[in-house]
């Protein structure tokens, strides 16, 4: 018999205090589930503008099974498309990033112009009835907000200038539209689940517990809000050298940003938009981390970084400092959350609480139990119930 599962206003819910059950994180019904409820629709940062500033420089993104490549015109346009060719399906680039005059199939050859119309079938005699303007590349969605050049594989989800909009006076400054990579986007395979990810992401009571470095930089000042689809999380670097000869120097070292207000140039400011796109920005450098999902209890986590330009050997040496700090960070994280994906998968976990203070968290859990009314249980339903459609 079928689970009858009945909406509770959020102001009235009483599983508002509680974090979400463990079945959510490592159940394969419910990574499907996701997808269809937001995963999808969730915009996905790609790249950065000025990586693709001429035309044909182009860029790729793997996520849920599909390729997406982003590509600039002739015109001087980017566009979005499927990185599958319309005869047989092949995918049309590899790798991650190139440039190229046209994008040929390495299937059967047919070609593509960088504004994605098809130009190129050999044996063109063969198909009487071929209609190349109706077989161009799939065009995918696509938004740039303030440089970063975003994809959405299907619509319902909020643009992100939508869900930044609370934050724009802040971000203003930091001339996102003008950054520069300074690495290579790097790709870190996790056997975790990817809300193990983004609830670390926003969680700050285990700041002063897993992170004794970022302790040692913050003292008692990190801070978190939440918006509806966007988390804040903020730390001020503290005058007290620390013991730690890196995050000292860095303190030392970190050079006036003057592009940025007195009250942000030393500060480090995260933003984590709904469901799995995170922005670490700091007043040398400003990063991007995506949680993709790859299965239930595997994710891929992509980052790379980026910086205005600044010869300054101060800020140069800031930036490497940045680098050993957040190794150190993520070293610590990937340990801490390895422990919590395990205590998810085992049976004698049961959701448990969730402080006052865990602003962040409680967000998050009461938009997966409004998307997803399964999540509200303790135990998975019968199996095959995300193929069923929703009442």
């Amino acid at each position: 018999m079928a689970t009858v599962l009945k909406s509770v206003p959020p102001q009235a819910d009483p599983l508002d205090h509680m974090s979400l059950p463990g079945w959510l994180y490592h159940d394969p019904e419910f990574l499907e589930a996701e997808k269809r409820a937001f995963l999808r629709a969730a915009p996905q940062v790609v790249c950065h503008e000025g990586e693709i500033a001429a035309p044909g420089e182009w860029r790729t993104l793997e996520y849920l099974g599909e390729s997406v490549i982003v590509i600039r015109g002739d015109d001087g346009e980017v566009r979005a498309f499927a990185n599958v060719c319309r005869h047989r399906g092949s995918r049309v680039v590899d790798g991650t990033a190139g440039c190229s005059k046209v994008l040929t199939c390495p299937y059967h050859a047919w070609s593509y112009a960088r504004d994605g119309r098809l130009v190129g079938v050999p044996h063109r005699s063969e198909y009487p009835a071929l209609r190349p303007e109706e077989l161009g590349l799939a065009p995918v969605k696509l938004e740039t907000w303030r440089g970063f050049v975003f994809v959405t594989l299907e619509p319902g989800a909020p643009s992100v200038a939508e869900m930044m909009a609370p934050y724009e006076h802040e971000v203003a400054p930091y001339r996102l539209e003008a950054l520069q990579a300074i690495g290579r986007v790097t790709l870190r395979p996790r056997p975790l689940n990817w809300k193990t990810i983004a609830d670390n992401y926003s969680d700050h009571l285990h700041i002063p517990v897993g992170h004794p470095g970022l302790t040692r930089l913050f003292g008692r000042n990190y801070r978190i809000e939440a918006q509806d689809h966007v988390d804040r999380m903020e730390g001020e670097l503290i005058e007290q050298p620390s013991a730690n000869p890196s995050e000292h120097a860095y303190q030392k070292m970190l050079p006036q940003a003057e592009h940025l207000p007195r009250s942000h140039r030393r500060k480090w400011l995260y933003y984590k938009l709904f469901p799995n796109v995170a922005f670490d920005i700091y007043p040398d450098q400003v990063d991007f981390m995506q949680f993709l999902p790859v299965s239930a209890t595997e994710t891929v986590i992509r980052e790379i970084s980026y910086a205005l330009p600044d010869g300054r050997r101060e800020m140069k040496a800031a930036r490497y400092l940045n680098w050993r700090i957040n190794r150190r960070v993520n070293a610590e994280d990937t340990e801490l959350i390895a422990r919590v994906q395990l205590g998810m998968q085992s049976s004698s976990y049961v959701a448990g609480p969730l402080g006052t203070s865990e602003v962040c968290l409680r967000s998050f859990a009461r938009k997966l139990r409004r998307m997803i009314p399964e999540a509200r249980l303790e135990q998975p339903p019968v199996a095959g119930w995300s193929a069923r459609p929703s009442s």
